[in-house]
């Protein structure tokens, strides 16, 4: 008996011949490229925390100064557990409101992120479709692709090869972009779109994030 070859074709797109991990491959570096955005966006936002940061710990250190003067002042009148309770009140005043800072600077950096993935050229959008809709594909083989107005023409581009010709588009639906796939029946659906995929990304980098912006 003869043995199996197996041939390997070339992309009509690209024109190199693709192999079974280069879908994954793809994935990795879609989600590599999300990473490295949004800590370019940290990293120019560091400045500006620092200053913020900075700010809040003057004001932190004159108001503590302030209350030790008064309370001096008042040593006569005053007990020094009142004393105590009044530092211990402005310091959890100064923490909340450092953290406050924090949490709406790191806010700001994930926006920006958003809006510059957005912003990107067509290119990329309908090559981040291929890529997720090839590693969709290993779930659900067939069915229904959801996108925004926006990448629809690529959408269709992409069922119209027949490596995807098992799934049709489907009305445009409200994400940044990406796509949503549902199996036939919708017995299954698979949610890539930028948001959700952002999303993961930055829970998994927050920590990463809070260290560049506040060391």
């Amino acid at each position: 008996m003869g043995s199996d070859v197996k041939t390997e074709e070339v992309c009509p797109n690209c024109g190199h011949v693709h192999t079974p991990g280069d879908a994954n491959i793809g994935l990795e570096k879609l989600v590599k490229d999300i990473r490295e955005k949004a800590k370019a966006e940290a990293d120019k936002l560091h400045s500006e925390a620092k200053a913020a940061s900075d700010q809040i710990l003057v004001a932190a250190g004159k108001k503590a100064e302030a209350i030790k003067l008064a309370a001096e002042e008042e040593v006569a009148k005053q007990s020094s557990h009142i004393v105590s309770q009044d530092v211990s009140a402005a310091n959890l005043l100064v923490k909340r409101e450092l953290l406050n800072t924090q949490k709406a600077l790191l806010d700001q950096v994930y926006e920006a992120t958003r809006k510059e993935i957005v912003a990107l050229p067509d290119s990329f959008h309908k090559d981040a479709i291929r890529k997720l809709l090839t590693e969709a594909k290993k779930e659900i083989p067939s069915g229904i692709i959801y996108c925004n107005a926006r990448d629809q023409a690529a959408a269709k581009a992409l069922v119209g090869e027949a490596e995807f010709s098992k799934f049709r588009v489907g009305a445009p639906v409200d994400i940044d972009g990406g796509i949503l796939i549902e199996g036939e029946g919708a017995a299954l659906q698979i949610d890539y779109s930028y948001r959700t995929i952002l999303a993961k990304v930055w829970e998994s980098g927050l920590k990463d994030a809070s260290d560049i912006l506040f060391g």
